[in-house]
């Protein structure tokens, strides 16, 4: 038995969240494409069962009241506070992400607006998931702005009296880069404008501190660490203090201050339920709920501390196991700069990718030539990293 084998068995005896594996549906395949969609919690087909059953087929629009479907949005999204260090009252769950990166940033550079006259500049992480850019340059001609991209290491050079809001991702979905939250917050506050962050790749996998640095407006989606199955709704934070400015670009009759008096003017709810538009999506939203339980007593500073442990482990094994040049890891050493996934650059990546499903692991494959390990540390343990870069050097040897 190699050192590794036996070091991995060492960890997993030690790790203090290994018993939540067993709140998830999973077999004997080493999963590591969390970061693209979470394991199915086991708590959720029965509940799923009552929703649809009991909820729906018995109650059917009573449910609204007796079921709670009403208020969901913001109670769904007070259990997200916590994981990404918000206080009550600031989360709505709802839409999808790129509905709420259009909500946030459009928001925002209303939001800069009041400052005066010269605030029509959005800036755009340059390596962005292009979702977020495709949107942030719609937004960008709705409200009259010029849309600059820029690498978020060179944001806070970039920043000048023109601009209004600044979009950035908390990791990079390519390469698992996590980039500085709080001092890139603290730079776009010093130049007057609004930080938008997208934290679709951190929550779950690491602290995010929201309140605590002073975040403007804030996304992102369950499906990935929250594990709250394909499409689960997403989820906008709007800051306490700035709740009562937030105009959003798409009022609907969800965020009416009287959503059933069906008035012809609209006029906001108070709070963060301004984020609301329309209908909540109930089925996938009680799915979520029911998901997000596996973290009641879960430290998000435990997650972090097993993400680490577990991805120096695997690029560990990686540099053992692995012919020396077969491949080049893509994601930062320092613990500072990383997320919670590995990116690995390799030669005809799209085959390898496959040859490992095929043999039992499962990342995926962004082109041209890049392999993704997504490393949840709800479920993943470290016999699964060492046997993920054990069948990697067996394929590429």
């Amino acid at each position: 038995m190699s050192e590794s084998i036996l070091r991995a068995q060492k960890l997993d005896a030690a790790d203090e969240l290994a018993a939540l594996r067993t709140k998830f549906v999973l077999d004997e395949t080493v999963y590591l494409d969390g970061n693209s969609l979470g394991a199915l919690p086991a708590a959720v087909p029965e509940r799923m069962q009552d929703v649809v059953r009991r909820q729906w087929g018995s109650l059917r629009i009573r449910s609204w009241d007796e079921s709670g479907w009403w208020t969901a949005p913001e109670r769904i999204g007070d259990l997200i506070a916590p994981l990404v260090g918000a206080a009550p009252g600031q989360i709505v769950v709802g839409d999808s992400t790129s509905v709420n990166v259009f909500k946030a940033l459009v928001a925002a550079v209303r939001l800069a607006a009041e400052g005066g006259e010269g605030r029509d500049e959005i800036v755009v992480d340059a390596t962005t998931f292009p979702t977020d850019g495709y949107i942030a340059e719609s937004a960008a001609r709705m409200t009259g702005c010029t849309l600059r991209p820029v690498p978020p290491a060179e944001v806070p050079g970039a920043l000048t009296g023109r601009t209004a809001a600044v979009l950035l991702n908390h990791v990079d979905y390519r390469t698992g880069r996590l980039h500085d939250l709080p001092g890139l917050t603290a730079a776009v506050h010093a130049a007057g404008a609004v930080a938008v962050w997208d934290l679709c790749h951190s929550a779950g996998a690491l602290p995010v501190g929201l309140d605590e640095h002073g975040v403007d407006l804030a996304v992102g989606c369950t499906y990935k660490y929250l594990n709250g199955g394909p499409g689960s709704p997403a989820y906008l934070y709007v800051r306490q203090d700035l709740q009562e400015r937030f105009d959003s670009p798409l009022p609907g009759w969800n965020s009416h201050a009287e959503p059933f008096g069906m008035r012809p003017a609209y006029a906001p709810v108070a709070g963060a339920l301004r984020g609301r538009v329309g209908t909540p999506d109930i089925l996938s939203m009680l799915a979520l709920e029911a998901a997000l339980e596996v973290w009641d007593g879960v430290s998000i500073d435990a997650v972090r501390a097993k993400s680490l442990a577990l991805t120096d482990f695997f690029l560990e094994c990686v540099a053992a196991y692995v012919p020396e040049g077969a491949v080049e890891s893509l994601t930062p050493a320092g613990h500072a700069e990383r997320g919670s996934q590995v990116a690995l650059r390799c030669r005809d990546a799209g085959t390898v990718m496959k040859r490992l499903i095929d043999n039992g692991v499962v990342g995926d494959f962004r082109p041209p030539d890049v392999l993704r390990f997504g490393f949840t540390p709800l479920y993943v343990g470290f016999a699964d990293a060492e046997r993920a870069a054990r069948i990697l050097a067996e394929t590429l040897s």
